[in-house]
């Protein structure tokens, strides 16, 4: 957790309503940092239905793992996050570090090990030491209160330089229903179906498989519309937790997620979801500009997205920001390497509103002083025209900037 928060770091924070049914609390473990919390317990009321996604990484961490196979049930009563130690590449040890933890919050809470869900992140191939649980887990579960997102969101963050929160209001039948989203996540992003750590909370009362749905749904064109250095984590973990307690106010109970009541809903989780996303690459190691990257006119919204995200994991592309200079060259050969249907002579290029390139050249009104200004600007639109179809993406990254290598080359130090 940095000392100094990023300059893209949103100015405002949300107030974060209560949501019945979720209850929150965090502690210091000692599991790597001293004199900060570094555990979360959220403990959810009987009945709560739980849905996921996970990282596609081949090596998992032994929490993921877990979380895989405990969503078959659709039920959850706890989730224990910690930060400081991902607990990934830590073999049978992993494992079982994870069944222990599992152990001590069923036991704190009073519910199945089936119903406890575990999330780690920080240093990968260190030992976890489970142990520092017990004792811990069931002062928090007696202490948690319906409410302190904001100190939530602070445990789980590891070089992260603030806590991210989201929240939005929306009915659904007769009753007004919440959406509470946290996030962590700084490096090590390039999601893929998940982010690094990111958990909603909601009062809606959806069925277990229509969660699913459009959690699946959802990340897409947001957390999987991110990307920071192009790494995708061992740890990638988004869960969506519905208490289902709205149904008291006259909220219909949800089955499938093609339920044409859940329109207004899907819009705002949606929302709540790009918000987190958001402020995952605002927070970038390091990161000094935000990036949004356009890519239209590709022969299909897939291939808009593999150049876009080609833009936008390019070293080049990224210092080149960090410099302030708009080398249109350098998003040309991202565009050319991509392996995506591209005519050069039919590409154009601008930054910032400000048109560079055009059919294959430089644009015959460019004007350096007026790009270098704009290159000045903390947030930085990229738009690529392919002029083939009418396939359209667009991906949010930042620069790459010194403190990014120095951040990392100092990780586990």
């Amino acid at each position: 957790m940095s000392s100094s928060v990023s300059p893209l770091a949103p100015e405002t924070v949300p107030d974060m309503p209560l949501i019945a049914g979720i209850r929150l609390a965090t502690a210091e473990a000692g599991i790597r940092y001293k004199n900060r919390t570094d555990v979360l317990l959220a403990v959810m009321d009987k009945g709560t239905a739980v849905a996921g996604v996970f990282t596609k990484s081949k090596c998992p961490s032994a929490p993921v793992e877990w979380c895989r196979a405990k969503l078959k049930g659709g039920k959850a009563r706890a989730l224990v996050v910690n930060s400081g130690n991902a607990n990934a590449f830590t073999g049978k040890t992993g494992r079982a570090s994870t069944a222990l933890t599992a152990k001590i919050a069923a036991k704190a809470v009073g519910c199945s090990e089936s119903e406890i869900f575990l999330a780690s992140t920080g240093v990968i191939g260190e030992p976890m030491d489970a142990t520092k649980f017990d004792g811990v887990l069931g002062r928090l579960a007696e202490t948690a209160e319906p409410g302190d997102y904001l100190a939530a969101a602070k445990a789980i963050m590891t070089t992260d330089t603030f806590p991210k929160v989201a929240t939005a209001t929306v009915k659904l039948g007769k009753a007004k229903v919440t959406i509470n989203g946290m996030a962590k996540g700084a490096g090590m992003i390039a999601p893929d179906m998940a982010t690094m750590l990111s958990f909603i909370f909601t009062d809606a009362p959806i069925a277990p498989a229509a969660l699913q749905a459009l959690l699946r749904s959802g990340v897409e064109d947001t957390f999987n519309a991110v990307t920071i250095d192009g790494d995708t984590s061992t740890s990638d973990t988004l869960l969506a937790f519905a208490t289902g307690a709205a149904a008291e106010h006259g909220a219909p109970k949800i089955g499938r997620a093609s339920d044409p009541r859940l329109k207004a809903f899907v819009k705002a989780f949606n929302q709540v979801l790009a918000n987190l996303a958001e402020q995952v690459a605002r927070d970038g190691e390091g990161a000094r500009k935000l990036v949004e990257i356009t890519v239209e006119g590709a022969k299909t919204k897939a291939s808009a997205r593999k150049i876009a995200m080609s833009i936008a994991n390019s070293p080049l592309v990224k210092t080149a920001i960090a410099g302030e200079d708009a080398n249109w060259g350098r998003v040309v050969m991202a565009v050319g390497k991509a392996g995506e249907p591209a005519d050069r002579d039919k590409l154009s290029i601008s930054f910032n509103g400000i048109r560079v390139a055009k059919s294959g050249a430089r644009d015959p009104d460019y004007d350096e002083a007026q790009v270098s200004e704009a290159m000045k600007a903390p947030e930085i639109a990229i738009k690529v025209s392919l002029g083939l179809g009418k396939g359209r993406d667009r991906v949010l990254t930042c620069d790459l900037t010194k403190e990014y290598v120095a951040i990392n080359g100092d990780y586990r130090s």
